[in-house]
């Protein structure tokens, strides 16, 4: 299986730090040409600054690959669009996009701002869709091409002070898998990719009690860099038959995340009243609840 990127082009949003910042290396390194998008904002989503995409693709290009650094948003529709122009001018081809962009406004639901809200949605949620509206007839004039979208177990399983971050990502798992059936007959393909890894994004994590202050530390151990060999494998010819799924990424460990099916029926041929629920159903459904696990509790053995 051929899991090389020659002659293809990525673009990788959110590709200056961190996460982004090696896949971009990773892909480069496997032989694709590179557009390194990133605003350049700060974990909060603030203030721009070119130089992080810039720094990125000058270090591909030190390392004999081809890069070309773009410095557009993608949380509206026009910014979008220019990306996909910028790596169309360059390299005249897409080939992958990877939805990486974002940051956190962490605040408890009752507190959070309408700021706070839609400027994590904007990211995360509109920007994913903007990207990849923006290059999908390209995949469908081509017959071919690989989405690979971001989220989180924030999104499948919860943490605290995450509201706008945890509905951003799982409704980035839901437009996944939406693209994977629409765009499946064209040969493209859409999958997911939920990291753990120690990033400028998780640096802010409170560390005022023992608790926290081991799971900051458990987090430390689980590099960026473990994350971007599955990348680089989506977004090969290796993967083409691979679509509508979602992986989670944990230091040397990999797992196919379930997606939600069926659990458990009842049945009442005369239908059902408040009543007979109370009595009934929700008795016989009880012992298949959800706890309101957060992500740490679910994953809570340390990164092997």
């Amino acid at each position: 299986m051929d899991t090389t990127l020659g002659g293809k082009v990525v673009v990788i949003t959110g590709a200056g730090n961190g996460i982004g910042r090696e896949f971009s290396l990773a892909m480069a390194q496997a032989g694709a040409k590179v557009v390194v998008n990133d605003l350049g904002t700060s974990p909060k989503g603030e203030g721009v600054d070119a130089g992080p995409a810039q720094a990125v693709a000058e270090e591909i290009r030190q390392l004999g690959g081809m890069a070309v650094a773009n410095t557009d948003s993608v949380a509206q529709w026009p910014s979008a669009n220019r990306i996909v122009e910028c790596a169309m001018d360059n390299f005249g081809r897409i080939d992958v996009l990877v939805n990486n962009a974002g940051f956190l406004r962490d605040r408890f639901f009752f507190n959070m701002s309408i700021e706070e809200w839609q400027g994590v949605i904007d990211v995360h949620l509109n920007g994913t869709f903007y990207c990849s509206r923006a290059v999908a007839p390209i995949f469908r004039g081509q017959n071919g091409g690989s989405y690979i979208n971001m989220t989180s177990t924030a999104g499948m399983i919860g943490n605290y002070g995450q509201a706008n971050y945890s509905a951003a990502k799982a409704g980035i798992i839901a437009l996944s898998k939406s693209m994977a059936l629409d765009l499946n007959k064209y040969g493209v393909r859409s999958n997911c990719i939920s990291p753990f890894a120690w990033s400028r994004l998780i640096g802010g994590i409170p560390t005022d009690t023992p608790d926290q202050v081991e799971r900051v530390e458990r987090m430390k151990i689980m590099e960026s860099s473990k994350i971007a060999p599955l990348a680089v494998y989506l977004a090969s010819d290796a993967s083409m038959d691979v679509t509508g799924q979602i992986f989670t990424v944990r230091a040397n460990e990999i797992f196919l995340m379930s997606q939600s099916r069926p659990l458990r029926s009842v049945h009442d041929a005369r239908g059902w009243t408040a009543e007979s629920i109370a009595a009934h159903a929700i008795p016989a459904l009880r012992r298949n609840f959800y706890p309101l696990d957060r992500s740490q509790d679910v994953f809570d053995w340390d990164p092997i």
